[in-house]
């Protein structure tokens, strides 16, 4: 049985029908991607099975239990993370400071979570083996202001990653990147992947072929078409339109 599954999942905003019976299903230890052109819903299917958006019919299993409906807050502490296309950091605050924030131990801590986290050594601990995950233990102590764009979107994943999850959602993780930064990610895409199942979706197709196990096609808020990089690369479909294009680039 899969990780995780997408059963049937319709999704409309008025009278417009954004995903109109989606179904997916995500291994566990692969790397997953959607792709599609813009206006496809593959967003819309991101926040759906995250739970930023309740599906209108169909449901979402995690690991065999039902999650449709459930709010992010709850997904999340079951094992789900993910991050966003726009990140979302505390700028004002050190690096290690946003990855403690997202801990468990920190919100277990509860009555005393206003206490100083630095003096939580335990804490702090954590903290730093997690930004060695992500190559940033180094830096844990500048401002995430301070950062680079890619470190920067390397410190939104630690914090996704804190919570221990063993499902990741990346959203459009190359965006704004350039040529050295997506390729600091995919040597970071490729060392997550041996400890956690990771879906994304991404515009950048030389990216996500290189990485992914299976490919799920997005278009007209309907799967399309599935299968791992080189059958996409042979379906006639997807040759004859500009994915295709992009698919051999």
């Amino acid at each position: 049985m899969s990780l995780f599954e997408a059963r049937n999942i319709h999704k409309r905003f008025g009278a417009r029908v954004v995903l109109e019976n989606i179904s997916l299903s995500f291994e566990e230890g692969q790397v997953s991607g959607i792709m599609g052109p813009n206006g496809a819903g593959k967003t819309t299917c991101f926040h759906v099975l995250t739970g930023q958006h309740r599906p209108d019919r169909g449901e979402i299993v995690f690991d065999g239990r039902q999650i449709t409906g459930l709010a992010p807050q709850r997904i999340a502490t079951m094992g789900i993370a993910r991050s966003f296309q726009i990140m979302n950091l505390f700028d004002d605050s050190v690096v290690i400071e946003n990855v403690m924030l997202a801990l468990p131990e920190f919100r277990a801590r509860r009555r005393s979570i206003l206490a100083p986290v630095f003096d939580d050594a335990a804490l702090v601990e954590a903290a730093i083996e997690v930004l060695e995950q992500v190559g940033l233990a180094a830096k844990a102590w500048e401002k995430a202001t301070s950062l680079s764009y890619g470190e920067r979107r390397a410190l939104e994943i630690g914090v996704a990653l804190a919570a221990r999850p063993r499902i990741l959602f990346l959203d459009e993780p190359t965006s704004g990147l350039g040529t050295e930064g997506i390729r600091n990610l995919a040597k970071l895409v490729k060392r997550l992947r041996e400890t956690v199942t990771i879906v994304m979706i991404e515009h950048d197709m030389r990216f996500l072929f290189e990485l992914a196990d299976r490919i799920s096609v997005v278009h007209w808020g309907q799967v399309i078409a599935e299968g791992t990089p080189s059958e996409l690369q042979s379906n006639a479909w997807i040759r004859r339109s500009a994915l295709g294009e992009l698919a051999d680039a």
